[in-house]
């Protein structure tokens, strides 16, 4: 009888141990199944024909990796922009309403998949690193981040098109418009190459208005009026600010470790990547300040247009 009830006992024990690793192995593929970040890497490895793991951005190598390039993209946008307008000059405005809805239509759906990947890899490292080593840790740098900031980059030269857009349609183009178009390809190429573990900050900022601000163009483009256009603008300057809250630290961290012994520690990233988005960003607070009071609070005596002209 004892020898039955160790049986009975030990298949129950097996039974119920194979029961958990099948609920286990259900529950994993089903989070694997959920996972955005799953859904990525294996749409890349059928597009690239490599996995997504094995992605690195190497300067000179990998495509538009180098200053070279990207500058000379950088002057033939303001060539294109500036010839275009007086080419333009003496012809009828080309409208091109399908081409523009889809292409706010696309870039609406683009910026809210990378905002969707880059919140599934920052939240897990923030509680992972701790708020100070997610920011300034080299380990904040992934490859998967990497990945997805490489392909945000690109993405900036396809922004480009909103120029053209406006150039063939004959409408008002300001200079933050094309001041930032241009430099923000730039922006995003330094701290590649810099390597900054502070990059994910600005970029899931960024992408979560590009959401906003191209669905609204999208709806524009079917002349749908929405009540909260201005506050576009609003999250525009606010974005900026805790951008460059949290960037000052990491550069006000990094500056005094270097010379003056920060208790903090150090914050990863080049030199030259941090002088250079700090400067840039703060410039960009400025401008957009500066159309929001112009816009806004001033009595307009015709119709402006009162979105500042496609963030970074």
């Amino acid at each position: 009888m004892i020898y039955k009830g160790a049986q009975v006992r030990s298949r129950y024990y097996l039974t119920s141990l194979k029961a958990s690793r099948t609920a286990s192995f259900k529950l994993a593929m089903s989070a694997q199944y959920l996972s955005p970040q799953a859904w990525f890497e294996s749409g890349y490895q059928k597009m690239m024909g490599s996995p997504a793991s094995e992605f690195r951005f190497v300067p000179g190598v990998t495509f538009m990796s180098t200053y070279r390039e990207v500058l000379l993209a950088c002057v033939g946008y303001l060539v294109l922009v500036f010839g275009g307008q007086l080419l333009m000059k003496s012809r009828k405005p080309i409208q091109l309403a399908n081409l523009f809805r889809i292409h706010n239509a696309f870039l609406t759906v683009l910026s809210f998949g990378l905002w969707v990947l880059l919140l599934e890899n920052t939240i897990p490292l923030v509680f992972k690193e701790g708020p100070f080593n997610a920011v300034c840790s080299p380990n904040s740098f992934t490859q998967q981040l990497e990945l997805l900031y490489y392909i945000n980059y690109l993405t900036k030269f396809y922004e480009l098109l909103d120029t053209c857009f406006l150039v063939l349609r004959k409408k008002s183009l300001k200079f933050l418009h094309w001041y930032h178009h241009s430099m923000t390809a730039l922006l995003c190429f330094t701290q590649l190459e810099g390597r900054t573990s502070v990059s994910w900050v600005p970029v899931l900022l960024n992408l979560g208005v590009h959401v906003l601000m191209y669905y609204y163009y999208f709806l524009a483009t079917f002349n749908i009026k929405v009540w909260w256009k201005k506050s576009i603008t609003v999250l525009q300057i606010t974005q900026f600010v805790i951008d460059l809250a949290v960037i000052y630290f990491c550069f006000y961290t990094q500056y005094t470790y270097k010379y003056g012994g920060s208790t903090f520690g150090s914050c990863s990233g080049g030199e030259f990547a941090a002088y250079f988005g700090a400067g840039l960003l703060s410039s960009y607070l400025l401008l957009f300040v500066e159309f929001f009071f112009k816009a806004y609070k001033k009595p307009a005596t015709k119709p402006t247009e009162k979105i500042a002209s496609k963030t970074l």
